[in-house]
């Protein structure tokens, strides 16, 4: 696979992995939202917004349109960011996570202690 594919994956999954990005996306999927009505949704302030907002937007996950001396946002490639999402909410890795045993330990029994 060519390294330039695989860095702009790289780059769209560190846009979203992170907890306040995540969240501002989540809102504009749900419509085009200006800064300010960002800060009124989310736990930080405006400056930070606008920065991970800068970070979205060079991964090519959000772009703007300007109204007046705003930039209202939003998502420019919903099905990428719904399709994650998606996958992720499938995921339950508890309830999906086999136990590993160390190889050094003796097995244990059905009652979890461990076999004589």
């Amino acid at each position: 696979m060519p390294a330039v594919i695989e860095n702009y994956w790289v780059t769209i999954l560190k846009a979203l992995g992170h907890p306040t990005r995540l969240q501002i996306v989540i809102e504009l999927l749900k419509g085009t939202k200006c800064v300010t009505d960002i800060h009124d949704i989310l736990p930080a302030s405006q400056a930070n917004i606008s920065q991970h907002l800068t970070v979205l937007r060079n991964a090519r996950i959000v772009d703007f349109a300007q109204d007046g001396s705003q930039r209202c946002y939003y998502v420019c490639r919903p099905e990428l960011v719904e399709g994650v999402l998606e996958l992720l909410r499938n995921e339950q890795p508890e309830s999906k996570a086999k136990k590993v045993q160390c190889c050094l330990r003796k097995p244990e029994n059905a009652d979890g202690h461990q076999a004589a």
